[in-house]
């Protein structure tokens, strides 16, 4: 079965507990005004693979990675392809699995059946730019962190409460074509604010982030 994905990279420090393995699926139904990914909505950075191939491409992380954290894009718009690649995950390592996801968690309800133990932890809903940010993990306060393993409850529950400092840290990668991005959920403006500083010092810059409205 095929998979669009976005990009994969470990270690990323700033999606949950530990150096985590990150996989970003390509393609969302759902676009939140205010994204800062916008460029997972799409095909522009489209990568087809077989869901084997991209196992087969994670595996010598496995050895080493505390956690797994899934994005997007939405993960859930290629469902089929999700669960095979969670199944294949399970098969390989006992660590912890964290998913986000844009649907309602009520939305899931068939999917996460489907994946029954093979998510430890779901951010769900979708970001919403009128709420406040300011709890752990999430980019807008009406996103839910749920735990559906012993593991899960046990990785995740401390996340259950406000952003500290650390919180707001940003793992930075650049790609061999020199384009850089980063991991993590920045203070809201921060992408907005980093590009505007950066095109003042006369640099040509473009960011992810959907801009919903003038700023």
């Amino acid at each position: 079965m095929e998979v669009s994905i976005s990009r994969v990279h470990f270690p990323i420090t700033t999606l949950g507990p530990g150096y985590r393995l990150g996989i970003w699926f390509q393609g969302c139904s759902i676009r939140c005004p205010g994204c800062i990914s916008a460029d997972t909505w799409g095909t522009g950075r489209r990568r087809r693979v077989q869901v084997s191939q991209l196992v087969a491409e994670i595996e010598p992380w496995l050895k080493s990675a505390d956690g797994i954290t899934i994005s997007g894009g939405e993960p859930f718009d290629q469902t089929d392809a999700l669960i095979e690649l969670l199944q294949a995950i399970r098969n390989r390592t006992s660590v912890d699995v964290l998913v986000y996801s844009g649907h309602p968690l009520e939305a899931l309800k068939d999917a996460l059946g489907r994946a029954n133990g093979l998510i430890d932890a779901l951010i769900s809903d979708p970001f919403e730019e009128s709420q406040a940010q300011s709890l752990a993990l999430r980019g807008s306060d009406n996103q839910r962190l749920s735990t559906f393993t012993t593991l899960g409850e046990e990785r995740f529950s401390p996340f259950e409460r406000k952003a500290g400092p650390s919180d707001m840290a940003l793992d930075l990668m650049v790609d061999e074509d020199g384009s850089t991005w980063m991991a993590g959920i920045p203070k809201r403006g921060d992408l907005i604010r980093l590009r505007e500083l950066l095109r003042s010092d006369g640099h040509a810059v473009q960011i992810s982030a959907h801009t919903s409205r003038r700023r």
